[in-house]
Order: C-alpha cells, then structure tokens, then sequence
C-alpha cells in the first residue's frame, strides 16, 4: 500500500509541554503514519516493542509524571478512555499506550506510582519509557509530535518540556490513522464542545478500526 505523505501539524508551545495545534476541523484527514520499530521498557518491567501491538488498535498519549501543566488533563482524557471503551479494551484487541517524554525521571516506580494512582489498567493500558534521545525522535520521527527539553535558569519545576498534547489512533497494522486534542483547548471560546466532539469522534473511529 502506497503511504500518503502528508504536512505535519502545526505546533505551538504552551505551558508546561503542550505544542498542540488549534482545534481540529470537523473532519479529521485519513492519515497513515507507520509508526515504525520501537523496543521501550514497560512500568511492569517488560519489554515492549511495536510488533506486541500489531494485531491491536491502540490510543497513544505523551505526558511526563511530574508535570504541573497539562499532563494531568491528558491522563484524565485517557481514564475517561478507559471508562467509555471499557467493552473494547476486555476484548483484548484495543489497548491504551502513554509514553513518558521524562524517562530519565519517569522510572518504573514513579510510572508505577503514577498509573495506579489513576486506576490505570495494567492488563489494556500501558506506560513506556527509555532512553530521553530515543523516546523524543520517536515522537518526533515516527509519530509525527513536537517534543523538546526546555533549557535555561528560568524552566521551572514540573515545566521541563514542552511535548504534544494530541492522542493519536494506530491501527492493527501499527499505522496512526487520526490524532484527537488530548485536552479542552482554552484559546477558543467553544473549546470545551470542540474537544467533546472529537472525543467522540475517536471512540467512533477506534470501533471502526476494530470491526
């Protein structure tokens, strides 16, 4: 199959990672990113590679465990994803995959900590770290998503990276097919109703995915 190039999104910085774009339009384009080879580490210890999830349509987030920005909200999108595709994720064939964009002080515990905190799933919902320069030309590279470690005497705590905000749709061939806010975008006066309608749109299109 013949793989459309296509622009990448337009990304701005803002708080403590999000280089998300405005609000997506009502119809999102069919992308088909291949994802590509990855072996990362997951918070139980095992190794995760992109082709234990071939066969599996999966929901990609990018936070840091420490952030004081707009992490939280983006996990909070996903154990909502947990909640309203819960009959998905028991059919085993739908998985949710967050990747840490702070590995360096995202080990095993603070992931650990982090997950359970959030009632996160260890069977459907997957936390990955690595190596910092591998995880970042990964999201850079393969998912097509901003990712930078800020620099100078003014970063502030829990404000160490600017990242993508954006959860992305990877088919059963480990190819991105949409990408959804991850977050109410504040900067539109009806961003609330924008980010619930696209949410919506990703449950329709995972189920699509899946049949």
């Amino acid at each position: 199959m013949t793989r459309r190039t296509v622009p990448l999104f337009a990304l701005v910085l803002a708080g403590c990672g999000s280089l998300s774009s405005p609000s997506q339009p009502a119809k999102e384009p069919d992308l088909e990113y291949p994802v590509g080879e990855f072996v990362l580490t997951e918070r139980c210890s095992a190794t995760v590679t992109d082709r234990d999830l071939r066969g599996k349509v999966w929901i990609g987030s990018f936070i840091f465990t420490r952030c004081n920005g707009p992490c939280p909200a983006v996990t909070s999108s996903m154990q909502r994803l947990q909640t309203e595709l819960a009959e998905e994720l028991r059919g085993g064939k739908l998985k949710l995959v967050t990747f840490t964009v702070d590995p360096a002080r995202d080990d095993l515990k603070a992931l650990n900590e982090y997950a359970n905190a959030r009632k996160a799933d260890p069977n459907n919902w997957l936390f990955l770290t690595g190596d910092e320069k591998t995880i970042h030309r990964l999201l850079q590279d393969q998912f097509k998503q901003a990712v930078e470690r800020k620099l100078g005497p003014d970063v502030k705590e829990g404000d160490e990276f600017g990242h993508s905000t954006r959860l992305v749709v990877v088919d059963r061939d480990g190819v991105i097919r949409a990408m959804y806010e991850g977050l109410p975008n504040d900067e539109f006066p009806d961003g609330k109703q924008r980010f619930e309608a696209g949410l919506e749109r990703l449950k329709d299109r995972v189920r699509e995915l899946l049949r």
